[in-house]
C-alpha cells in the first residue's frame, strides 16, 4: 500500500504562485508515473500533469506554460510549481502514483490538498 504526504496548498491571489509537494512511501515495487489531478466543485477529476520515472511529462492544455512538474525519483517525491494562478485553478489537488511489477500495476491517490485562487 502506497501512502502519501501532500503539502503546499493554500489561498493565493490571482497571478500568484504555489508549490505542491507529494512524498510517496510504502511502495514494494517500482513507481512509474507520478502526477497531479484536480477536482473542482461539481466537476469531474481531471489531469493536471504527470511525469514518468524517466522524466517524460504530460500537461493539461489549461496549465501549459504556467505549471511545471518535477520529480525526485530517489525520494519518490513529486512537485508541482504553479505560477500565474487563475481563479479557475481553484480545486482540490490530488497526488497520484502508478506502481508497477511485471504485468501488474496499481493506482494510488493522496488525500488531496485545497488550492484556492481569489480574483
Amino acid at each position: 500500500q502506497v501512502h502519501f504526504v501532500e503539502s503546499g496548498g493554500g489561498l493565493v491571489q490571482a497571478g500568484g504562485s504555489l508549490r505542491l509537494s507529494c512524498a510517496a512511501s510504502g511502495s514494494r515495487f517500482s513507481i512509474n508515473v507520478m502526477g497531479w489531478y484536480r477536482q473542482a466543485p461539481g466537476k469531474q477529476r481531471e489531469l493536471v500533469a504527470t511525469i514518468t520515472s524517466v522524466g517524460s511529462t504530460n500537461y493539461a492544455d489549461s496549465v501549459k506554460g504556467r505549471f511545471t512538474i518535477s520529480r525526485d525519483s530517489a525520494k519518490n517525491t513529486v512537485y508541482l510549481q504553479m505560477n500565474n494562478l487563475k481563479p479557475e485553478d481553484t480545486a482540490v489537488y490530488y497526488c497520484y502514483a502508478e506502481e508497477v511489477y511485471k504485468l501488474l500495476r496499481g493506482d494510488y491517490w493522496g488525500q488531496g490538498t485545497q488550492v484556492t485562487v481569489s480574483s
